[in-house]
């Protein structure tokens, strides 16, 4: 039976590429994201590229639905084989952590540190019955250094980046992998990038410069941790050092 990856927040930036990588070799893919409208146009842009790809409508911000999303997937194809969660979109904005609130971070919180601790609890025990499996997620450059006026998503997605590497090093020598990227770049495509080129966007002055990435060469970035499973960490576009 072909291996399955389920993308969390799929979209067509990183989601469609890592489904794009991971699909040339052979894998299925469940897509995963709030509108159904979006997921079934990439279900049918993959199946045009010779991908078997399915959608799976949810909403992220409840973790409580885990579980049953988690189920779906594997009715639907069998198994999972490796997770990968991304849903940083437009939505989730940065703000100044001098305005920063409890009512933010719990909002916040629920996409980017609730839901993947649930998804990866949900997978877990099925990789472990196979002795394989990988877990990968998406991070920030704000996940590891605090950049002025880019607060809010930050403080929790640094949570986030804390559970991988402890789940890493526990599944040491378990035939499963843990693994984050780390994203200091806005990539093409992607619902952020659109955002970007609208008049209501206004980027703070963070002193900061991001460059462009396109999401291929992300998704390459994720299977090379897949295949190679050789740290626990891979940050683009250069190494990054809290």
């Amino acid at each position: 039976m072909a291996k399955v990856i389920a993308v969390f927040g799929a979209g067509t930036g990183l989601g469609l590429s890592v489904a794009r990588r991971f699909g040339r070799e052979g894998f299925r893919v469940a897509l995963v994201a709030r509108r159904k409208e979006r997921l079934d146009a990439l279900v049918a842009r993959l199946a045009d590229e010779g991908v078997e790809a399915a959608a799976f409508p949810a909403d992220l911000s409840d973790p409580a639905r885990v579980p049953a999303l988690v189920d779906a997937i594997r009715d639907h194809f069998g198994r999972i084989d490796v997770a990968e969660y991304g849903p940083i979109g437009a939505d989730q904005a940065f703000t100044p952590a001098t305005r920063l609130d409890a009512a933010t971070l719990e909002r916040i919180s629920r996409v980017l540190l609730l839901t993947p601790v649930e998804v990866f609890r949900a997978v877990l025990p099925e990789m472990t019955e196979r002795g394989d499996g990988a877990l990968l997620m998406t991070t920030g450059y704000s996940a590891v250094q605090g950049v002025p006026h880019l607060s809010g998503p930050g403080p929790v997605m640094s949570a986030a980046r804390n559970y991988v590497y402890s789940l890493n090093g526990e599944l040491a020598g378990t035939g499963i992998y843990a693994g984050t990227l780390t994203i200091a770049a806005l990539i093409t495509g992607s619902e952020s990038a659109e955002a970007a080129t609208t008049d209501e966007f206004e980027m703070p002055d963070t002193g900061v410069e991001f460059p462009v990435v396109h999401p291929d060469e992300l998704a390459g970035h994720y299977w090379d941790m897949y295949t190679r499973r050789d740290r626990v960490e891979q940050a683009h576009p250069v190494e990054l050092t809290p």
